[in-house]
């Protein structure tokens, strides 16, 4: 995300139609990942890397129930 509360929307985006790349999810876009694994992980710890930071951020977005948002923006 960019300075102050305005979403830079290519990031938006690419964090919309990111994928998990490993465990029980993999595959599957992180917007559509059940909250209680992010849960988990911010009591366990995200992983590093891009990865984890988009992660976390998925956490927040879940957490404030903005997910509706990103998933209009999935690529079909």
């Amino acid at each position: 995300m960019n300075a102050g509360n305005n979403p830079d929307p290519k990031h938006l985006e690419e964090l919309a139609n990111y994928k998990m790349s490993f465990g029980k999810y993999k595959g599957q876009y992180l917007v559509n990942i059940p909250e209680y694994y992010y849960v988990w992980f911010k009591q366990k710890g995200f992983p590093d890397g891009k990865l984890g930071k988009l992660m976390q951020e998925m956490y927040e977005i879940k957490l404030n129930g903005l997910e509706g948002l990103l998933k209009k923006l999935i690529r079909k």
